[in-house]
């Protein structure tokens, strides 16, 4: 009883704080200066973790943000130009580039000349060297350096950058400078011996102002307090009385603090303290979006509560699914929920929504929801549900299941992300409570990972499994697919889907592989908190592209936005070809905030060519594992009373410069409206339009279908995306089944288009008969210069009739090292050379490479370090399993004898991967941090997580969920404590045990 009244009086006292500061913020906010802005500071850095000018983006962001300074980070000397250049305040350099092209220098010059403020920082000075300008308007050039302590002797203290600081003293590099111009006046000096070396200065170049530090090597300066004050002071002194005379207007909202129970995974030094909620004009203010675009509210409490997913109609307007109940509230009667599904409204065109339509509600815990059928699909576990309205008033009247068997032990594991695909089907993802149902009498079962079906769903196929839990789902233009998981996979391809594997024996995990091509995650608070892949990340949700043409060229079918609502970032990843596949690179944030309350939970292009980003609006983000002194509740998230039930927030991010949609909404009675739908540059008009046609058998349309597929013209990115949308919507009216000869025969016209997304469109809708093996071949396909194109057209080849001919044109493909050592196309090869190979009457498998399809590492050193394969029986076995959802090991320690051979049996019950370890006495620190470190390293992964150290001398591969490892080893002959751990990112520190060696 004791315990309940301490747990209302927590939440009384929270309800009353959040209450009395978020009117006080909305009172002190709303009156802002429309004319105010934050600084704008774009920062060149390099791809060096030598002078890692990464990090040091991070720190200054951290430090600057809530005093109205955003920070954009870039590496590329391209950004140097002129259209670049003005959106941004001041230019801070902190790099080593050598060169600088003419171009490049023009611009960055006539920048600063204009008035614009420039701050170089330490190695800078060593910047552009082919530059004798670009030093002189720096003020002098490194030309040597020492290292060590030293202090900082003020020589100007009345200067306005000096204002609040105070002389320090840290160990950096004892630059020495050449090349020193006359005008400069200096602020600081180092003195050593009888010699004073210039070290900050200021000085002016054409109408703009300089400020320079050589101070700034590493973390040690970076982190002083009084170098950072130095350098805030330095950017405000720079910048242009213009640009500061708004800044000054600025509000700069405080957010208030008070003591509450935190969970703190980090062990960070005094925990955390819980934020007071902010207005939404407040939080905006604490938010930063790229330089040249704006942030705008459409919607907020009390109008919207909780929002989880959205769609929109073919009328433009905005669908919002609203879970209060999310995460504990796990109601055992359906249809008692408070969750709902709700219309949001701009009926005068202010950009606000101003009409909620309750559409549907009395659900428990949905958690998306998509357009088909004239109606809405809503995953809400254990059951999909179709929601129509028959009558025209916005209300749903029929409610209908279509799919049950959907998990429900873990709410923020079941399914998400439901979209209307390409191919006409619906797709979806699934966390690790999976999915277990009956299909034709069948039984079909599958844990995390993506799947389609068709709109009826009546045929569930599972697509592809992923390494954890898994919340996005995007795809491309050219119809490729992209995923996010939770825990350092945010970015991901599904390259083969697994019914392709399964003919060769292949496991399903094989389907998807990790993209991302960098761990850390970009934060603007200093106070991030997070479970598991600390600064990395631990949650990532979505991971749609920008698929319209409102935005700039760079951003178009390129960057897919994935949200971290732990960070309280949407990172840009930067999707890029790489054979036949993809790889990810770091585009930074699109938006972040320094609100410890913002959690962007999805993010989607919208019909005006926009970003809408949903924003959850929660201190309280983590789900599991139960921290200490927490208890665990009925939806398997740990119970906090913090946890938010009264906040929401919908907000679109718009480029300054795009010019409006032309279409604001589709007539699905009008041919004209449709086929111009169809030509959008906007993808989801595009998609809304094909799905329209389809859903009402307009084949009345079909003609003007043949002349979308028939344009050969393409993009600035040689895209043509009517074409495909026309190709997909054939198939979808049933037309390409081989019985219409004129679709067939213009499907084929499209194998020779050239857009390569069109080729493969062309391709996968052909009909499975021996007449659409013919035309694939006769066309090249096999042979396509697009390497995506060309695995799509021999996994097609491996779904046509057997033929002879096909088998001889694999077998030639097979033996191009182009091929062979392409990741997807070498496993897509045997796949199809595996369906022809009888009639081939050869060995099909000769002149090719294929990877192996197990997840088994080699013995090392003659020891058994990630193989069930050593000599000896086993004189014990050992039975080691996870605790579910707890982040722990059941087994805290075992005993064993010193010299004897032990099987160790992994068997892995929970529902993402894990491994063990064992190592040497004493080293559970050392390894730890250096398994946190290879988190970072993009094949991380790959390695299994497990360090190459002489400390770690046996360990398991990471075992997937639900599947086990046996490891045979033979114990160390010296008796002590051994410590055992699993070394997925951020893991060991609670997931951990001890081996007793005994004599």
């Amino acid at each position: 009883m004791k315990k309940y009244l301490a747990i209302f009086v927590i939440c009384l006292a929270a309800i009353i704080n959040f209450k009395g500061t978020f009117i006080n913020d909305t009172k002190s906010n709303s009156l802002a200066d429309p004319k105010s802005h934050r600084l704008e500071i774009l920062l060149l850095g390099h791809k060096s973790e030598h002078h890692f000018s990464e990090k040091f983006a991070e720190i200054i962001s951290q430090q600057f943000f809530k005093n109205g300074i955003n920070i954009s980070y870039t590496t590329d000397p391209d950004d140097l130009n002129a259209d670049n250049l003005s959106k941004y305040d001041g230019l801070m350099i902190y790099s080593n580039h050598d060169q600088i092209t003419p171009s490049q220098e023009k611009a960055l010059l006539d920048y600063v000349k204009s008035g614009k403020g420039f701050i170089p920082v330490h190695c800078a000075s060593f910047c552009f060297q082919n530059s004798p300008e670009y030093i002189n308007m720096v003020g002098g050039q490194f030309k040597t350096h020492k290292t060590g302590d030293f202090a900082a002797t003020i020589v100007d203290k009345k200067h306005p950058v000096m204002k609040g600081v105070n002389a320090f003293t840290t160990w950096d590099e004892t630059y020495v400078h050449d090349k020193i111009a006359k005008d400069i006046h200096v602020i600081t000096e180092r003195v050593e011996g009888d010699h004073h070396e210039p070290y900050t200065w200021v000085k002016k170049y054409g109408k703009g102002k300089v400020f320079y530090t050589a101070y700034g090597h590493d973390q040690r300066t970076w982190k002083n307090p009084d170098f950072l004050k130095l350098l805030e002071n330095g950017v405000l002194w720079a910048v242009n009385d213009a640009a500061k005379k708004d800044w000054n207007k600025l509000a700069k909202p405080t957010a208030e603090y008070s003591d509450a129970k935190l969970p703190n995974y980090e062990k960070r030094p005094g925990g955390f303290q819980l934020q007071a909620p902010l207005s939404p004009e407040a939080s905006q203010l604490m938010t930063q979006v790229p330089a040249d675009f704006k942030m705008e509210l459409f919607a907020s409490e009390p109008d919207i509560l909780k929002p989880i997913a959205m769609a929109w109609d073919e009328r433009g307007r905005l669908w919002i699914v609203e879970t209060i109940d999310y995460p504990n509230t796990v109601r055992d009667v359906k249809g008692e929920g408070q969750d709902r599904i709700k219309i949001c409204e701009d009926t005068n065109g202010d950009g606000k929504a101003d009409k909620f339509t309750i559409f549907a509600d009395k659900f428990n815990i949905p958690t998306s929801i998509v357009f088909a059928n004239g109606g809405v699909i809503i995953s809400q576990a254990p059951d999909f549900i179709f929601l129509k309205d028959t009558d025209g008033d916005d209300k749903a009247d029929v409610r209908e299941k279509l799919i049950t068997g959907w998990g429900t032990f873990d709410t923020h594991a079941g399914p998400s992300n439901l979209r209307y695909g390409l191919d006409n089907q619906v797709w979806g993802t699934v966390g690790y409570s999976g999915f277990k149902g009956t299909f034709g009498g069948q039984e079909l079962k599958f844990g995390q990972g993506v799947y389609h079906f068709t709109k009826d769903g009546k045929n569930l196929e599972f697509l592809g499994a992923t390494s954890n839990n898994t919340w996005g789902l995007g795809f491309s233009e050219n119809n490729d697919v992209l995923i996010s998981t939770a825990n350092n996979t945010h970015s991901a391809f599904l390259g083969i889907p697994s019914p392709y594997l399964a003919k060769i024996g292949v496991a399903p995990n094989k389907a998807v592989d990790k993209i991302d091509g960098h761990y850390a995650m970009h934060v603007v608070t200093k106070n991030l908190r997070q479970v598991d892949v600390f600064n990395g990340f631990t949650a990532a949700a979505g991971h749609s592209l920008y698929t319209a043409r409102n935005f700039p060229k760079e951003y178009w079918n390129r960057i897919a936005f994935v949200n971290e609502p732990t960070g309280r970032v949407v990172h840009q990843a930067v999707i890029e070809p790489k054979g036949s596949g993809f790889a990810e690179k770091d585009g930074w944030n699109f938006v972040a905030s320094a609100d410890e309350w913002f959690g962007p939970v999805a993010t989607e292009v919208g019909p005006d060519g926009s970003v809408w980003v949903l924003d959850w609006y929660n201190f309280i983000i983590q789900h599991n594992p139960t921290p200490p002194g927490f208890e665990n509740g009925k939806g398997n998230a740990y119970i906090n009373p913090l946890r938010d039930r009264t906040h929401g927030r919908i907000y679109k991010i718009t480029y300054n410069k795009a010019v409006p949609s032309k279409i604001k909404s589709l007539d699905k009675n009008n041919d004209q409206s449709l086929i111009g739908g169809l030509k959008s540059d906007n993808m989801f008009w595009r998609t809304t339009a094909q799905r329209l046609i389809v859903e009402s058998g307009k084949k009345s349309i079909v003609p003007e279908l043949y002349k979308l597929i028939r344009d050969k013209s393409v993009d600035a990115l040689g895209i043509n995306p009517g074409a495909i949308h026309a190709l997909w919507t054939l198939h979808g009216l049933g037309l390409l089944d081989g019985s219409n000869t004129e679709a067939f025969g213009v499907a084929v016209e499209g194998l020779s288009h050239p857009s390569a997304g069109v080729r493969k469109a062309a391709l996968q809708v052909l009909p499975a008969n021996s007449a659409a093996l013919a035309a694939i071949t006769k066309a090249g396909l096999l042979n396509d210069a697009n390497l995506n194109t060309r695995l799509a057209a021999i996994l097609r080849i491996a779904d046509l009739p057997e033929s002879a001919e096909a088998a001889k044109e694999l077998q030639a493909a097979a033996g191009l090292s182009q091929n062979s050592e392409d990741r997807w196309i070498s496993v897509a090869l045997k796949v199809a050379i595996a369906k022809h190979e009888k009639t081939a009457g050869a060995d099909a498998h000769a002149g090719h490479v294929m990877p192996a399809g197990d997840n088994k590492m080699p013995a090392k050193d003659g020891q058994a370090k990630g193989t069930a394969d050593a000599a000896g029986k086993a004189d014990q076995v050992i039975k080691i399993s996870p605790i579910v959802n707890a982040m722990k090991f059941a087994q805290k320690s075992f005993t064993v004898k010193a010299g004897s051979t032990v099987e160790l049996v992994f068997d892995n019950i929970d529902f993402m991967q894990h491994n063990v370890l064992i190592l040497q006495k004493g080293s559970m620190d050392k390894v730890g941090a250096a398994a946190d470190k290879m988190a970072q390293d993009p094949k991380g992964a790959e390695k299994q997580y497990v360090p190459n150290m002489p400390e770690v001398l046996f360990h398991t591969p990471l075992v997937n969920p639900e599947e086990s490892f046996k490891l045979r080893f033979k114990v160390p002959a010296v008796a002590g404590d051994y410590p055992f751990i699993c070394s997925f990112p951020g893991h060991w520190r609670i997931m951990n045990g001890v081996m007793k060696v005994t004599k």
